[in-house]
């Protein structure tokens, strides 16, 4: 059995040849714009360092997917058409689409480009699947986060393409590609315009005895004792007062880390095992594609999964394994 393909995050050219150096089979990466959902600022790829990425990549056995995975606007399909015409003109090895618009253009215009469905489409059934698979072409589907082990296992029996799923790195507890949240206070969400909680909108203050206050726009979303580790402020990992009690009401703020569960995912049929991460810093990419790929290998070669310690890039220095083995509230 061939190993999982590990897919690693490319925030920036930088990054692109850290994750490629330290392992990485696959980068993925996206244009410095609104066509890919990690619109931030300082961060992505102009049309020449996408090309010498790709040559990069191509030059050290690895393969570079381009993100364009997040929804066109109604009546201004042209900047999703020409990043799809861009990537494939230079080679992209995969592009991983959300919008079924931008799908239908990218099958109809580049027949022969190998195509991806993003998590942001949110394609979790047999039926859903089997439809982009038979209408599209789509070889791969990258999972939502909501679907347990058993749950992939089964849906793997089901369909005729590859699998992907996220093993590392920020989670979302919303259905991908239905998440709005980050727009009712701050008028952007990551699917329409590529960024969840804009640092624009994100503030931080103190008050007496030093406790700590985050905003997002005009919401409070924490406030932290002196000495506690303030994690970054989103709707969905807030702490609020709800039936009497003080608490994290959706998701605590903490990280997916499954490496212990990669064999599992092979037993399930997982082509490829996805890191998180393209807005984080180039150590950041080094250790955790580093320490997954000493990990893969070994689960190849003697069966068993190397032990890693990433608890310091996690998320408040907490980890979890997420709904594959959740206990919900």
């Amino acid at each position: 059995m061939s190993a999982m393909e590990l897919v690693c995050p490319a925030g920036t050219p930088a990054a692109l040849r850290e994750a490629i150096e330290a392992g990485a089979h696959a980068v993925y990466c996206g244009f410095r714009d609104e066509t890919n959902a990690r619109n931030f600022p300082g961060l992505n790829f102009s049309r020449p360092e996408m090309e010498e990425a790709i040559d990069f990549a191509h030059g050290r056995g690895a393969k570079v997917l381009v993100a364009i995975n997040t929804f066109a606007q109604a009546g201004n399909m042209k900047l999703w058409e020409q990043a799809v015409d861009d990537a494939a003109a230079m080679g992209a090895d995969a592009l991983i689409l959300a919008d079924l618009g931008v799908v239908d253009h990218a099958r109809a215009r580049h027949p022969d480009q190998r195509l991806h469905l993003s998590v942001q489409a949110s394609a979790s059934s047999p039926e859903a699947i089997g439809f982009y698979v038979r209408e599209f072409g789509i070889r791969r589907v990258v999972l939502p986060r909501v679907l347990t082990l058993p749950e992939i296992a089964a849906l793997n029996e089901q369909i005729e393409c590859e699998t992907e799923v996220f093993v590392f790195g920020g989670l979302c507890v919303m259905a991908e590609g239905r998440c709005l949240l980050s727009s009712y206070a701050t008028g952007k969400s990551p699917n329409m315009n590529g960024v969840c909680s804009p640092p624009s909108h994100v503030a931080y203050s103190e008050r007496d005895g030093g406790e700590m206050v985050s905003r997002l726009g005009n919401f409070t979303i924490n406030t932290f004792a002196a000495g506690e580790k303030a994690g970054y402020p989103t709707l969905c990992k807030g702490r609020f007062e709800a039936a009497g009690r003080r608490l994290y009401v959706f998701e605590d703020p903490t990280s997916l880390n499954a490496v212990d569960m990669l064999a599992e995912f092979r037993d399930a049929g997982v082509t490829a095992l996805k890191i998180e991460g393209r807005q984080r810093s180039k150590a950041y990419v080094r250790q955790v594609v580093g320490d997954f790929r000493r990990a893969v290998d070994a689960l190849q070669t003697t069966g068993e999964t190397a032990r890693t310690s990433l608890a310091s890039l996690s998320e408040g220095a907490q980890e979890t394994q997420g709904v594959y083995r959740k206990t919900w509230r």
